[in-house]
């Protein structure tokens, strides 16, 4: 339930729709396990796990959501020795060359030879959106596995127009000056991880984990020309995490006095325990991003 990484993006217009009836609309596309032949599987499934059939739970105002991937595994390698088996043995018997199109054609049939066999992974990804602050927020480390869940809960609901927060200041340099200048707000503290990168595609990168942020070793950098792309920090004894230049923010760590809140419910009782987890996690959630935006002049126009 505690979020590892946020993604956060801006609603456009305002989110209207009642837990029931965005629930309704999610079980349009509610989670089916892949067929034998079928490569990939999107579903939405209870937040709260299976003792819940909520597709969209509300707390605070808030509306979890939980999106369940199912993958099947078929190693490259194996298609690509099994193709050119093949290839080899229609070369070899009916003495021509197999071209690229056919090529393609036997690779299809190959794999979907192979994937009733195959071994599947899944995995979830979470999101919580937040109709009053006017956000939502996608546990997701990578920007693919996060627009493929915006992207499924848009076929659902029609229309879901977010954007990624554009700040006035820009991140690097401000977080650069940070450092150089050894001027972070009062209520962060810097961690010991960060990754500094030279100006241009082509520009070097130095990655510091385990090091004073403030030693000479870094400023050395910084006065190279380096600017910081990532930044490990701690925020008010709540959480910690790696701020990165465009405003995601990965392996967030929630403090145990925060994580403890809950400890008076019962074990037992599975659902109450997440369902207050949740209000805490996403509590402290959009307090962040909030002041996250503040850090870097506030939204742009």
């Amino acid at each position: 339930m505690w979020f590892k990484n946020i993604r956060a993006y801006r609603l456009t217009s305002s989110f209207d729709l009642s837990p029931e009836q965005l629930g309704e609309k999610l079980a349009q596309r509610a989670f089916r396990p892949c067929a034998k032949s079928q490569a990939l599987a999107l579903g939405w499934v209870p937040p709260l796990g299976d003792e819940s059939e909520e597709l969209a739970h509300a707390a605070g105002g808030r509306l979890l959501l939980k999106l369940k991937r199912e993958e099947k595994l078929l190693p490259s390698t194996v298609v690509r020795e099994q193709l050119e088996e093949k290839v080899a043995l229609i070369e070899a018997d009916q003495g021509r060359k197999v071209y690229r199109k056919e090529r393609l054609s036997l690779k299809d049939e190959i794999v979907q030879d192979c994937l009733p066999r195959a071994f599947s992974r899944s995995t979830a990804v979470y999101a919580y959106i937040d109709p009053r602050a006017r956000w939502i927020f996608v546990d997701a480390a990578s920007a693919g596995r996060a627009e493929e869940f915006l992207n499924l809960l848009r076929e659902c609901i029609g229309s879901f127009p977010v954007l990624l927060p554009q700040v006035n200041n820009a991140p690097g340099a401000t977080m650069t000056a940070w450092l150089a200048h050894r001027n972070l707000p009062d209520d962060f503290v810097l961690g010991e991880e960060c990754e500094l990168r030279e100006p241009g595609e082509d520009g070097g990168v130095v990655r510091c984990r385990g090091v004073d942020l403030l030693s000479e070793e870094v400023e050395t950098h910084l006065n190279a020309g380096k600017q910081v792309a990532r930044l490990a920090l701690a925020w008010e004894d709540r959480l910690a995490l790696v701020l990165a230049e465009d405003l995601c923010l990965r392996r967030l760590r929630f403090s145990d006095e925060l994580m403890k809140e809950n400890e008076d419910i019962p074990e037992a009782d599975n659902a109450a325990r997440l369902d207050a987890d949740f209000a805490l996690m996403s509590d402290a959630v959009t307090s962040l991003q909030e002041r996250i935006l503040a850090l870097f002049g506030g939204e742009a126009e």
